[in-house]
């Protein structure tokens, strides 16, 4: 017996050890891990979270750089060293981050949360916090082949100046509409709260430990992730996830990595509601909640909430399909980022989380001025399609010519007067000094020497599919 067990460790060991080898790909990661934030509670475990992936990454064949309670400051000077690592081991890298600790969305905007914050306001957020799409346009700035973002945030937001007016959770972000091969995933879906758990660990990362230990696509690895968290939690935390991969990861090597299940999969078609209703009609609540939680789409959350509607799995689905379309739904409006839009989302959802931010940014883009509706309408263009061909810089367009009004001609100002250049004679005697009358030369302005001082002022910023007035995405769906 003893010596059964031994071989199975050694097996095992011999499995991660080889992934080393195993995989063409260079593969980084960087590992941060939030836990001793200053002016709010201290959270137990992100710092053994990051502790414990470190170690998974490092079998896993990742080249691992770990840091712990970063400030602002810090956390940018630790993506940009580690894009600067991307870069010098060359596009064909894998670069994954992991992050554990406080997460917040701002004006549909997600953010990080450094241990050196102290808000008193929203305002405050975006100059003291790190947006999540600075990361990704970080790492998509630079080749790799693949990037890859696990967030174990999402917790209760413990800011007491902005926790009754900041949406709850975090915003979705769509991977799709971003750089192709790129994986989001997330503790907790759009919209919702992590828990930190009662463990050594979060149930996500908990989780996500044992999962990626065996054999399987990255998107196997995630689906028996939410599955396993959700039950853990009763189904109060379900991850989501967000995928433009264009080729196959997986964090260990199996025997089936060598076949046909290497090359990139196609998307599979998606099945409407009602055949998910004939697919789960008949089987024990448990089971069929498993079900749809790995598959995650809408479709297969209607169905469920329709067949076990009396039940509390029911009910958690029914919750989890109308918080997921109002994230869709206020997703859109931040993408538009229209006074319109933003009344649209709330003739539809007129009392959410998200209620007080849409108004805030609905009153502030009610006046702002449309630069289609000063356009003159182009030549050839027909009127409804004005919106649309009009430039969006009136900056840019040449304005029209009245045929019936001939242009008035700028009046010249007086030309100078000719002055004869031949000085007149004058008779003057042998000894009479020569005197030279010159004109008096125009003004004109030369600074006083002295030392010089230069003033410059960069101002730059991003988009990534999600959040932040720029776009976001889908994780289970």
């Amino acid at each position: 017996m003893f010596r059964h067990a031994l071989l199975n460790g050694v097996v095992a060991t011999a499995v991660l050890l080889g992934t080393h080898g195993a995989f063409a790909e260079n593969r980084l990661a960087l590992v941060i891990g939030q836990s001793a934030y200053r002016s709010v509670p201290k959270l137990p475990n992100p710092a053994n979270d990051a502790k414990a992936m470190s170690q998974l990454l490092s079998d896993s064949g990742f080249e691992v750089s770990a840091a712990a309670d970063l400030s602002q400051t810090e956390m940018r000077a630790q993506v940009g060293d580690f894009a600067a690592k991307v870069v010098a081991k060359g596009p064909d890298t894998v670069a994954l981050v992991f992050y554990a600790g406080h997460g917040l969305q701002i004006d549909g905007e997600n953010f990080l949360v450094p241990v050196d914050v102290d808000p008193k306001r929203e305002a405050d957020i975006p100059l003291q916090a790190v947006r999540l799409n600075d990361i990704l346009n970080t790492l998509t700035s630079v080749p790799s082949k693949m990037r890859i973002l696990m967030l174990d945030a999402c917790r209760n937001n413990p800011f007491p100046g902005i926790s009754n007016t900041a949406g709850g959770g975090l915003a979705i972000v769509d991977a799709k509409i971003g750089a192709p091969g790129t994986f989001l995933s997330f503790s907790t879906s759009p919209g919702a709260v992590a828990e930190d758990g009662a463990g050594a660990n979060s149930p996500y990362t908990s989780a996500l430990l044992l999962a990626a230990k065996e054999p399987g696509s990255i998107e196997d690895t995630l689906k028996r992730v939410r599955v396993s968290v959700n039950r853990a939690t009763e189904g109060r935390q379900t991850p989501w996830d967000s995928s433009s991969l264009t080729d196959d990861f997986r964090f260990v090597q199996g025997s089936a990595a060598a076949g046909p299940a290497a090359a990139p999969k196609l998307a599979s078609a998606r099945r409407s509601v009602e055949e998910w209703k004939r697919d789960l009609q008949g089987k024990p609540v448990e089971t069929a909640n498993e079900l749809i939680v790995a598959d995650g789409t809408d479709e297969a959350y209607e169905a469920f909430a329709v067949l076990y509607a009396a039940t509390p799995r029911g009910l958690q689905a029914r919750d989890w399909l109308d918080r997921h379309r109002r994230m869709v739904a206020w997703n859109k409006a931040v993408i538009i980022n229209t006074a319109a839009g933003y009344r649209a989302f709330l003739a539809q959802y007129p009392d959410s989380d998200l209620t007080a931010t849409a108004r805030k940014l609905e009153e502030r883009l009610r006046n702002r001025p449309n630069a289609a509706a000063v356009v003159a309408t182009p030549v050839g263009v027909p009127a409804t399609n004005v919106a649309l061909a009009a430039p969006t810089c009136p900056c840019n367009v040449q304005p029209q010519k009245k045929i019936d009004t001939p242009p008035k001609k700028r009046a010249d100002p007086d030309p100078p007067k000719r002055v004869d250049r031949q000085p007149p004679r004058r008779l003057r005697e042998p000894d009479d000094d020569v005197v030279v009358i010159r004109r008096v030369p125009r003004d004109y302005y030369e600074p006083a020497p002295g030392p010089s001082i230069g003033i410059g002022i960069g101002i730059g910023g991003g988009g990534y599919g999600g959040g932040g007035h720029q776009g976001r995405s889908r994780g289970g769906y």
